[in-house]
């Protein structure tokens, strides 16, 4: 990490505050250990116990990427029994497809394809970039948790398994973006910058949230990848020879549109490059050296402006030309703060979650 995060700060040792914090939050939810596998033991026992009689027992996301993909792979060897939901936005990359449906097919799980109506979509993603907001990724990923909770709801599963997880995860600058589920932030941007209503949209309220989902239909989030050990190289090959899985090359680049975003969009806008909380993750989990870190920074992920075929592929998928659509990214930067959000109604939900946790 570099001063590239505006708010990083280093101590007198030379160690930044995400080092400093990651290490010790590890110490309360992070057991690659035997005390994670007995932990993630009594998770299981306890789903089968009470979920017994229901034809699923949980519920997981499944985009296709190394995370959900492998967790995937994970919870059938736990011996439960998940209904698998794809939520397709639009941007599926071919190898993405093929992955999806070779792991449902090795593992025999039943899978859900919600597609998102796409002309909304569309008109919500571009809505995003006439912000010039750095987080991109919000309406796709606002769309992915609520439709999930909402068949975890729809089909009275209580246990929502969760592909985050702290060895591949646990640095990313606040600053570099914002909430994905406050949705008042998305009606905010979409009301100034949208053409269309979003009727069919999945979306969440800060209720649901923190009040519906988890205190009124009870709902357990659940991140086994935080309770076993998860090395990321180890976990692409033993699922490239179980389940002839296929990597992309990059962290989230199963979907082409997240590929722009975070290879090209971000840095090259924001001067954010996301490699660097990814690499500085691994390094925390000590999946990889600082030196193999920095080494794989100075590679580039667009050598020779290859990154114009991809941003015409975006550009022509929103339906702006190619010129008016590189317009629009070269407009003056803006933070969500420009625009209505409830950035104050969610610290206080965290403090009122830490403070129920014991933390």
């Amino acid at each position: 990490m570099d001063t590239t995060d505006p708010e990083i700060v280093f101590d007198e040792k030379g160690n930044c505050n995400h080092c400093n914090d990651a290490i010790e939050r590890a110490r309360t939810m992070w057991f690659p250990n035997k005390e994670g596998e007995q932990k993630l033991k009594t998770i299981a026992e306890e789903i089968k116990k009470t979920q017994k009689n229901k034809e699923y027992d949980c519920i997981v996301g499944l985009s296709g990427g190394v995370d959900s993909s492998y967790l995937a792979y994970k919870i059938v060897q736990l011996g439960l029994k998940p209904l698998v939901v794809h939520i397709d936005c639009g941007w599926n990359s071919e190898l993405a497809v093929k992955n999806v449906e070779n792991i449902v097919k090795k593992l025999n799980l039943d899978l859900h394809t919600h597609v998102v109506d796409w002309q909304e979509m569309k008109d919500l993603q571009l809505a995003y970039f006439k912000a010039n907001v750095a987080n991109q990724d919000v309406p796709q990923d606002h769309a992915i948790f609520s439709a999930l909770y909402s068949y975890a709801v729809k089909n009275r599963i209580k246990y929502v398994f969760n592909g985050s997880n702290f060895a591949t995860e646990c640095i990313l600058p606040k600053s570099w973006g914002y909430i994905n589920l406050d949705y008042k932030s998305l009606k905010s941007i979409h009301k100034k910058f949208g053409a269309r209503r979003l009727k069919k949209y999945p979306h969440v309220t800060f209720f649901k949230q923190y009040i519906y989902f988890p205190y009124l239909r009870r709902m357990k989030i659940v991140r086994p990848l935080n309770l076993m050990p998860f090395h990321k190289d180890q976990a692409i090959e033993i699922m490239k020879k179980e389940l002839d899985w296929q990597y992309y090359g990059g962290k989230h680049h199963e979907s082409r549109f997240t590929k722009f975003f975070q290879a090209y969009y971000l840095p090259h806008k924001f001067n954010y490059d996301k490699r660097r909380a990814h690499l500085s993750s691994l390094i925390i989990s000590d999946q990889l050296s600082r030196e193999e870190a920095l080494k794989e920074m100075n590679q580039e992920i667009y050598p020779n402006d290859s990154h114009i075929e991809d941003m015409e592929y975006v550009a022509k998928k929103l339906g702006v030309p190619f010129e008016e659509f590189e317009q629009i990214i070269n407009m003056p930067n803006k933070s969500y703060k420009d625009y209505g959000n409830n950035k104050k109604l969610y610290e206080l939900g965290f403090k009122i979650r830490n403070f129920l946790k014991g933390k």
